[in-house]
């Protein structure tokens, strides 16, 4: 071992932090040979403890700080260390402004090959905390009544918590009165381990601009104890309530939800408006978690797709159709693919809602679809994505370049695999103008950003 990687085991040794890793750890070298040390900064130089050593990369245990980055504070979560829900709570917003657009550049410029694209400065958020309008809360139980967090980090182990600085402030409120509730009626947890007890998780939905809230216990059964009055002592304490859903999930997975919903009191959505746009969100809904950085980030969609009114406009990865109810506004025609049956429902129930007629929806996989569409003659002027991060599919991109839309703007979640996906679109003929990266998680590494790209003449 000690021939080929040059620390061992249980080393003490002084290092100096240059990155962060996708995790918030930092990353330090010790003859080019990796050390990812839990809690570094960039900048900073620190003794550490070397704990595992591996063929490529090693971790290590930081035990003192010799010099502070000046972009060190303290985290003001009290749970901050054990908790797994956020990453940067170390590094001042300023810093992790710095860090997220590093991470763009770089990945463009090593992944991409992207030497000279214009990548602007992060656009953040003026009050980084209680940003989330979702809250999905595992529920355990401890000497007799539930508790309710986040997983402690790389285990199963449930950090009780009260009050989530990244959640919105009522979604704290509403979990505490329904685990006290469900609690009191003799809600038992569900036990991973046993596959026995019935509350899985608590999921809260709220609505920004309506203040609207859905309440989803996620259960086992549909066997859920003193139903009546557990309904009316919920539906009684939580201001707001439009929608109270029971989702049972019987299998043995860490998948949240199961298939099966049913409505326990109100409606089966909530309503909420991102901009000018409303839009119906169900328990199963993908709807951003961020509302007031998704409409910076579709603004800036918006402005690179550049749209005159007379363009025919295809929004791959639709979702429950965000962006293309968006585009329909300045468009001739918006075709929006989703694979997610209930996501095109919702797309097709949110263009009703807003009177959009000149949007259309298609259930499939858009390198499916999206071909099909070009053999039938329809053919984008502006093609919008907005993929998953594993970013796009092979076949979506070889359809792009055979379509040769003017434009294609990248909504990406993931700068490893936008930068993987523009250099095949500049290798077919396209050219990277510039990048904006917009921060819809402060406190987590996760950096979103949009690409504005032509094509070459």
């Amino acid at each position: 071992m000690s021939k080929t990687v040059p620390v061992q085991k249980n080393d003490f040794i002084e290092v100096m932090f240059e990155d962060l890793t996708h995790d918030g750890a930092g990353v330090a070298k010790i003859e080019g040979y990796p050390l990812f040390v839990a809690n570094g900064l960039p900048g900073e130089k620190a003794k550490i403890k070397v704990t595992k050593v591996g063929k490529g990369y090693g971790f290590g245990r930081l035990i003192e700080l010799v010099e502070k980055s000046p972009y060190r504070v303290d985290a003001p979560c009290p749970i901050y260390k054990e908790c797994g829900g956020c990453q940067l709570q170390h590094l001042s917003y300023q810093g992790q402004m710095v860090a997220k657009e590093k991470q763009v550049r770089e990945v463009l410029t090593r992944i991409g090959k992207l030497e000279d694209v214009l990548v602007h400065p992060v656009l953040g958020m003026e009050e980084p905390w209680r940003y989330r309008n979702k809250s999905q809360v595992p529920i355990g139980e401890h000497e007799g009544g539930l508790i309710g967090g986040f997983y402690q980090q790389r285990s199963h182990q449930i950090i009780n918590m009260e009050s989530c600085l990244i959640q919105q402030e009522k979604n704290d409120e509403v979990v505490q009165v329904v685990k006290e509730i469900c609690s009191r009626y003799g809600v038992r947890a569900y036990n991973e381990v046993e596959h026995k007890g019935l509350l899985r998780h608590i999921m809260v939905r709220y609505g920004l601009v309506t203040g609207e809230v859905m309440v989803v216990l996620v259960t086992r059964t549909n066997d859920l104890p003193n139903r009546q009055k557990l309904v009316a002592e919920i539906v009684e304490r939580i201001d707001g309530l439009k929608s109270l859903v029971i989702n049972i999930n019987n299998k043995k997975t860490n998948v949240i939800m199961g298939d099966e919903t049913q409505v326990l009191w109100g409606q089966d959505v909530i309503y909420d408006y991102i901009g000018e746009i409303k839009f119906a969100i169900s328990a199963r809904s993908f709807y951003q978690v961020n509302p007031e950085q998704t409409k910076v980030l579709y603004d800036k969609a918006l402005e690179y797709a550049d749209l005159s009114g007379e363009e025919t406009v295809i929004d791959a990865y639709c979702g429950i159709g965000t962006i293309s109810l968006f585009l329909a506004k300045t468009s001739k025609k918006v075709y929006g693919v989703e694979i997610v049956p209930e996501a095109i429902e919702d797309a097709k129930r949110n263009a009703l809602l807003n009177e959009i007629e000149n949007a259309e929806f298609a259930v499939g996989e858009a390198e499916t679809v999206i071909p099909r569409w070009y053999e039938a003659g329809i053919k984008a002027d502006v093609l919008v994505v907005d993929p998953p991060r594993k970013g796009c599919d092979e076949a979506l991109l070889r359809t792009i370049l055979a379509m040769k839309p003017k434009r294609v703007v990248y909504v990406s979640c993931n700068p490893a695999t936008l930068a993987r996906d523009l250099r095949i679109l500049e290798d077919g003929g396209y050219k990277t103008i510039e990048v904006q990266p917009v921060d819809m998680f402060p406190q987590t590494m996760h950096c979103e950003a949009v690409a504005r790209i032509e094509l070459r003449e």
